[in-house]
């Protein structure tokens, strides 16, 4: 039997956008494809096929490379999630041993941590991923580390058994590793290596597990595949392989914090209160469609959330919704009803003084802020923060009814923020006119 040719174009599918106002037809590809959870595929039919034949054994690998999942962690889980419960069984795999590597970014080489810390690191993504998935049942979940069957390996076994299967052109073309080879900096060979081993986890999982497919962001497509093609020649088998689109705002901008900062999913890096603000202050467009993505309401439910939403997009019941579901989903119910409560009393609509201090803190984290001072005025606290531009502007907002301290409206300019305003000892509110805020913080 001649060797199996690499990969090309006419293997692949890369389906069509679903129209915005048309449902699923109750196909699993298509309802994941619908929700924005499908841009390449190997063989579509025949992924469909094992699919629907199933249970498909599966998995998703998340490297160490920093202390926190992201947003973009967060579609892969949710990926894996949805096959789950259609039936399939899935496989997460912490990367102890590619996040001593790393995988090749855009531009520039990944600074080498230290073992220890993506020992600490491969741990904390581990608690996270865990309640994403269920460990029980017939098709119950499996956690695996790929330190496990890379550690041992030696560079003769490497070179042998892996590196024989791969041909120097594919690698080359690979478009992060091009675009690198283009740069100034260029591309080590440790990182230009990293595809070999991703491509053996793929192959290790199958021969242990009976993993079939591998699920990953568009930009692991070269490495999804250099896993299939290796099982193709080393083994003659074939497999499949899976991608989500990168996700993007309506305006065309990174999606994130900020341009190019991400969604940290633990907590101690990104607060629930600014998780959820973050969903909360979603454009309306970007709202509605990632309600397919990051929920795991219905399509008709998400259909019908549209529908009322275009009715009345001031009621912003997408991007509540969305909030309210991603928050929950990421951090429990409870974190979310905190973070609704900061998010009304902040805008006078709840009691600041019930919300606990941890919450407090996260809530006025984004606010414009300055030191409290003893003696400090209210007219001191609005050109402190810079809600005005001076004195005799903060004096005017004042006396027009614009002004208050902790949702307390103020009339009086001398008004001195004192000790008793701290709430929790910390912080005092203060905001001109509806929805300028600021923050009097005591330094500690």
């Amino acid at each position: 039997m001649s060797e199996p040719t690499d990969l090309t174009a006419a293997d692949v599918a890369e389906p069509a956008a679903a129209p915005d106002d048309a449902l699923p037809t109750g196909d699993l590809v298509e309802e994941l494809r619908w929700r924005g959870l499908l841009q390449q595929s190997t063989d579509v039919d025949a992924l469909r096929s094992a699919l629907a034949e199933g249970p498909v054994t599966y998995y998703c690998g998340f490297d160490p490379t920093a202390p926190s999942l992201h947003h973009g962690h967060l579609v892969q889980l949710i990926l894996l999630r949805h096959l789950q419960l259609a039936g399939h069984r899935p496989i997460a795999l912490v990367g102890g041993a590619t996040g001593l590597i790393g995988d090749p970014r855009q531009s520039g080489e990944r600074v080498l941590n230290d073992s220890i810390v993506v020992a600490e690191w491969a741990e904390r993504l581990r608690r996270q991923i865990e309640p994403f998935l269920s460990f029980d049942g017939d098709n119950a979940a499996r956690m695996v580390n790929n330190l496990d069957w890379t550690g041992d390996l030696t560079a003769i076994d490497l070179l042998r058994t892996i590196g024989k299967h791969f041909r120097l052109g594919t690698m080359l073309a690979k478009e992060t590793v091009a675009r690198r080879l283009a740069s100034d900096e260029g591309i080590s060979f440790t990182e230009f290596s990293y595809q070999l081993l991703q491509g053996n986890d793929f192959r290790e999982l199958r021969n242990r597990y009976g993993v079939s497919l591998q699920t990953g962001g568009s930009d692991q497509w070269g490495n999804l595949l250099a896993g299939v093609e290796l099982i193709r020649k080393a083994d003659g088998a074939s497999v499949h392989a899976w991608t989500t689109p990168l996700i993007t705002k309506a305006d065309g901008t990174k999606f994130g914090k900020s341009e190019g900062g991400a969604v940290w999913l633990a907590p101690d890096m990104m607060t629930p209160y600014a998780f959820y603000q973050f969903w909360i202050n979603a454009a309306d467009a970007d709202a509605v469609r990632w309600l397919r993505t990051f929920t795991f309401r219905t399509p008709e439910e998400i259909v019908e959330i549209g529908r009322q939403h275009a009715e009345a997009p001031h009621l912003r019941l997408a991007q509540r919704t969305l909030a309210e579901d991603v928050t929950t989903l990421v951090h429990g119910e409870g974190a979310t009803q905190a973070a609704i409560a900061a998010s009304a009393a902040l805008f006078g609509r709840g009691e600041l003084s019930s919300l606990d201090a941890e919450v407090l803190d996260a809530a006025v984290a984004e606010l414009p802020a300055t030191p409290y001072l003893a003696g400090m005025t209210i007219v001191d606290a609005l050109v402190g923060t810079g809600l005005v531009k001076g004195r005799n502007e903060a004096r005017r907002a004042i006396k027009e009814g614009g002004a208050s301290v902790n949702n307390v409206k103020v009339a009086d300019e001398e008004y001195p923020i004192a000790d008793g305003d701290l709430l929790h000892g910390r912080h005092a509110l203060v905001r001109r006119g509806r929805r300028t805020l600021g923050v009097v913080t005591a330094q500690v």
